[in-house]
C-alpha cells in the first residue's frame, strides 16, 4: 500500500478530472493520501475533500505565499477546526526565501504561530522550507520538536541539514525530484535518512516523476518515486512502500 503524505487535489488544475483521478488511485495501490492546506480558502477545499472521501485526510495551515493578510482571528478559526475527525496536521507553513517580496520577519513569525498552533493542538507540522534552511531549524528548534514533530516536505537541502532536522525530531519526504537525472542532493538524502523516517509525497499537481515530468502530477505516479529510493537504498520495492506506508500511519496517528 502507498501514502501519499502531502498533495492538493483541491488544485484548480484537478477541476475537470477531480473524481475520475481520485477514484482511479486504488488502481495504483494508493490507499490514503493527505490533502495540504496552503491559505484559508484551501482550508476549506481540503476539509471538503477529507470528509467525502474516506481515504483522504486533511493538514490545515497557510503557506508562506498566503501569509500577507493572515490574521490572529485566522488562527483562532486554524485551532478550531483542528477538532474535525480528519485533521492530522498543521499546515503546509514555513519559510520560503526564493525570490519572495514578503518580509523575513512576517514570514517567521506566521510560521512560529502555525509552530505553537500544531503543538498546543498536539498535531504534527508539515513544514515548507525554501532556501530557508537556517532560519527553518532556528524556529522549530525554538518552537515545536520531539519525536514525531512532524515532516520537512518536498526536502530540498543536504544529508547535514537532514541530520539536524532528523535531530529535532522531523521525518524528511522526498517526491519526483528524486527521479530527476540531476537531483544529486535529492538521490544523496534519499539514500541517507534512517529508515523509520523516510516518507513519500507528490507535491501534486506539481513536480511530476520522471518519465511524466512536465505533466501535471498525481499519486498514481508514486511508484516511480518508490522504484527509485529502492534502488538508491539497494532494497526492494516492497520494502521501501512498506516502510513508508507505515512511517506515514505512525506520524498522522492512523492505523496501519
Amino acid at each position: 500500500m502507498i501514502f501519499d503524505t502531502h498533495a492538493h487535489y483541491d488544485d484548480s488544475r484537478f477541476d475537470e478530472d477531480r473524481e475520475a483521478v481520485l477514484t482511479s488511485l486504488s488502481c495504483h495501490n494508493v490507499s490514503r493520501v493527505v490533502n495540504v492546506a496552503a491559505d484559508m480558502e484551501s482550508v476549506r477545499t481540503t476539509l471538503a475533500l477529507a470528509d467525502k472521501y474516506d481515504f483522504i485526510y486533511a493538514a490545515i495551515g497557510v503557506h508562506p505565499d498566503g501569509i500577507a493578510e493572515m490574521t490572529e482571528t485566522d488562527i483562532e478559526t486554524l485551532r478550531a477546526l483542528s477538532a474535525h475527525e480528519k485533521v492530522v496536521a498543521v499546515g503546509e507553513c514555513g519559510l520560503d526565501y526564493y525570490g519572495r517580496e514578503i518580509p523575513r520577519e512576517t514570514q517567521i513569525h506566521w510560521f512560529s504561530r502555525q509552530l505553537a498552533l500544531a503543538k498546543e493542538c498536539d498535531l504534527p507540522v508539515i513544514i515548507h522550507s525554501r532556501d530557508a534552511a537556517e532560519d527553518t531549524y532556528e524556529t522549530v528548534k525554538r518552537f515545536y520538536t520531539g519525536d514525531g514533530a512532524g515532516i520537512i516536505h518536498c526536502f530540498s537541502y543536504g544529508k547535514e541539514m537532514a541530520r539536524q532536522f532528523l535531530d529535532l525530531g522531523y521525518y524528511i519526504a522526498l517526491g519526483g525530484v528524486v527521479t530527476f537525472k540531476n537531483s544529486k542532493k535529492a538521490k544523496e538524502v534519499a539514500a541517507y535518512v534512517p529508515e523509520d523516517r523516510l516518507l513519500i509525497e507528490t507535491d501534486c499537481p506539481y513536480l511530476a516523476p520522471v518519465p511524466k515530468r512536465g505533466t501535471r502530477n498525481d499519486s498514481g505516479n508514486l511508484g516511480y518515486v518508490l522504484d527509485t529510493m529502492a534502488e538508491l537504498r539497494g532494497v526492494s520495492r516492497k520494502h521501501i512502500e512498506r516502510a513508508t506506508y507505515e512511517n506515514a500511519c505512525r506520524l498522522y496517528r492512523l492505523k496501519v
